[in-house]
């Protein structure tokens, strides 16, 4: 019987501290990022259990829907656990007993999600192509306009960002008034482009900056025009900052409630109106407000899970130079 041979090779007392300071910093990283995952997902997580509660449910704080004939025995479960039920959706004519039947709520809730998604869709649609082609005339030509020069006109629109807009309600009700704008759908997408195109300057101008100009070169010595250098090799190179541009303007007009309450009332009113509107004198209809505020962010949930990969390198495209 042979003896095992020793071991030739053993990690230093250094070797071995450094190891547990690497498991150590690496927990600690995950630990952080995985409490504050928590902190930002458990809104969503409120909003989608409360629209299944009752009211009783609501005012006692229970947090987990629980079938009733699996509920623990005890104290500590009937604070924790409740009975899911549709209250919240057969409010909104959204739940299997009613999804079938004629629904005044549920028409007009389709009605306002008709309403928010033409006006995000296409003010965010148009934001994107015009705020891409100021910001790659501000990182490829150089403009001067008295003493304003490529950054200070870039700084120029980002300014209009410190704006509250109670500072612009006064005026653009009577400008939207004299031109009978309205409750038009026309009318906030004109508003929104304005509100969300500084930030898509800012993100494209730093996406464009990040492609050499000798990409631009090459296709003009080959005969190509600026436009077409730009539709052709720019362009597709961007596509992730584009993305990412239109998915957070999307976000923003999407939830915008301010300009959307003062400047319609009937016909163009959007969903986050109707959120509102679920406060009454008898209170705040929990349950039907989280019902329609977890149908409305449904769709951006979504969209940006779809989208991950092209907002995550669209947003850090401005970061490595």
């Amino acid at each position: 019987m042979t003896d095992t041979p020793a071991q030739i090779f053993r990690d230093s007392d250094s070797d071995r501290g450094f190891r547990m300071k690497w498991w150590a910093g690496r927990t600690a990283i995950y630990g952080v990022l995985a409490l504050w995952a928590v902190i930002c997902l458990f809104p969503i997580y409120w909003t989608a259990t409360t629209s299944f509660k009752m009211a009783p449910n609501v005012m006692q704080g229970q947090m987990i829907p629980w079938p009733a004939e699996w509920t623990p025995e005890g104290d500590w479960a009937k604070k924790l656990f409740y009975e899911p039920k549709w209250k919240g959706w057969e409010s909104i004519g959204l739940s299997p007993s009613t999804i079938g039947q004629e629904s005044t709520v549920r028409a007009e809730f389709l009605k306002r999600f008709g309403n928010s998604a033409i006006v995000a869709l296409s003010a965010s649609t148009l934001a994107v192509v015009l705020g891409s082609l100021a910001a790659y005339g501000l990182s490829r030509f150089r403009y001067r306009f008295g003493f304003m020069k490529n950054d200070d006109i870039s700084f120029f629109f980002l300014s209009q960002l410190i704006l509250p807009p109670v500072v612009l309600a006064l005026p653009f009700l009577v400008l939207y008034k004299e031109l009978a704008l309205l409750d038009t759908r026309i009318g906030l997408i004109l508003l929104y482009t304005l509100t969300v195109l500084p930030i898509v300057i800012w993100i494209m101008k730093d996406q464009f900056e990040t492609i050499p100009t000798e990409l631009e070169e090459a296709a003009l010595v080959d005969g190509l025009s600026i436009w077409g250098a730009f539709l052709t090799i720019i362009l597709p190179i961007a596509l992730p900052g584009m993305v990412a541009a239109f998915i957070l303007s999307l976000v923003l007009t999407w939830n915008e409630y301010f300009f959307a309450a003062l400047l319609t009332s009937t016909h163009a009113n959007t969903l986050p109106v109707m959120v509102a509107s679920q406060t009454g004198s008898q209170g705040i209809n929990w349950w039907a407000m989280a019902a329609l505020s977890f149908a409305a962010i449904l769709p951006l949930v979504i969209i940006g899970v779809l989208l991950e990969r092209f907002i995550i390198k669209g947003m850090a495209a401005g970061a490595v130079k």
